[in-house]
């Protein structure tokens, strides 16, 4: 007997929208995490608060089921305490009478490859609630295979994390070794306080009308990206990031979104909203440089140049106010040296841990073969 049936995602469950919350109702101390997508796709992404009070449906809780339906779509399990959702997430409530939950988890994980064909919109792609909840998935009826089928698939898929944590620990060891090497440079005396606008430069002028010829690049906590988005209105405005430049995301800089252009880079153009910046010749190695950014040594700089706010923009001329303590330039091309020898390793790690990723995929397809 054929156990398997086609039925829309609006027969399986419930799917309840969170609402939007003004920027007088945030808060940055107290009340509910206020849980956007960048929270449901970064750990490290910062969280807004609601100190109100919101209808029961619009909380979440740990073992909740959620949908992002908008700039992604993605399914995910919630784990880290009660939380408000935005309008851009579905809180899921499945229908018990024909589906488990730890199952439906899966049946949706699934069901985004489909939807994401979908999608309208021209600023924020997102899939409408009718195309959601009439979505057709196969699904199983029995409900024991159900359970059957999500314990296996949560055990396969938690080997898989093991692996990919055991991976990221070596990238984190690679990390740990390039600030041993910023640490050694700074203990190795003398050192020289210099004011920032005498070690560094910041390049304002954009690119031109040859912007055409290059990449638009961005910074992320892991360092150089390509960016998400196309130029803007005024791609002339973008500044050039050639070898030797680092820049970075004002407004996200707190949290580590800072890249570094090396030599065997492909030269590009970024936002005129980020700031670039080149060590001055003699002075500052910009690789060095770059590395002490991302060190714990450069997190304590930037947190002691802002004034408490977490979105807060920190350009160049906040930068200017403060003095930085460097080795000297020969003492800083010798560690630089070193540093560069960290890269290869370091691509190898996250091309693996790439590989890591692509397996979770790869199992649900065996699994509702796909």
């Amino acid at each position: 007997m054929n156990d398997i049936i086609r039925l829309p995602l609006g027969k399986l469950g419930s799917y309840i929208n969170g609402r939007a919350f003004r920027p007088s109702e945030w808060s940055q101390t107290s009340g509910l995490p206020i849980i956007r997508i960048a929270n449901l796709t970064n750990d490290k992404a910062i969280f807004d608060y609601f100190d109100g009070s919101v209808a029961d449906k619009h909380i979440i809780n740990d073992g909740d089921i959620v949908v992002s339906w908008s700039a992604t779509l993605d399914a995910f399990v919630w784990n880290r305490g009660p939380a408000v959702l935005n309008q851009h997430i579905f809180k899921v409530i499945p229908n018990n009478n024909i589906v488990v939950k730890e199952y439906l988890y899966f049946v949706l994980l699934v069901a985004m490859r489909g939807l994401s064909e979908l999608v309208h919109g021209a600023t924020m792609k997102h899939v409408t609630k009718p195309v959601f909840e009439g979505y057709e998935v196969s699904v199983v009826q029995s409900k024991e295979q159900q359970r059957r089928i999500a314990a296996q698939l949560n055990a396969r898929l938690a080997e898989v994390e093991k692996a990919c944590q055991a991976i990221e620990m070596q990238l984190e060891e690679v990390g740990n070794l390039a600030n041993a090497i910023i640490y050694d440079t700074l203990n190795s005396k003398p050192t020289t306080k210099y004011p920032v606008p005498e070690a560094l430069e910041e390049i304002k002028k954009g690119i031109g009308e040859g912007w055409r010829k290059y990449p638009v690049l961005g910074a992320t906590v892991n360092g150089l990206a390509p960016a998400k988005e196309p130029p803007g209105k005024n791609p002339h405005r973008y500044k050039p990031v050639f070898p030797g430049t680092v820049f970075y995301n004002p407004m996200r800089i707190l949290i580590g979104s800072i890249a570094f252009v090396d030599t065997d880079d492909t030269p590009g153009i970024t936002s005129p909203d980020y700031v670039a910046l080149r060590g001055k010749e003699g002075v500052v190695d910009s690789r060095w440089f770059y590395f002490w950014l991302r060190s714990p040594l450069g997190e304590q700089f930037i947190k002691s140049l802002a004034r408490g706010a977490v979105r807060e923009r920190i350009l160049f001329k906040r930068l200017a106010t403060a003095d930085i303590e460097l080795p000297s330039f020969h003492i800083q091309r010798a560690a630089s040296r070193a540093l560069a020898a960290l890269k290869p390793m370091q691509q190898a790690i996250e091309e693996k841990i790439k590989e890591i990723k692509l397996l979770p995929q790869k199992i649900l397809d065996q699994a509702f073969e796909i």
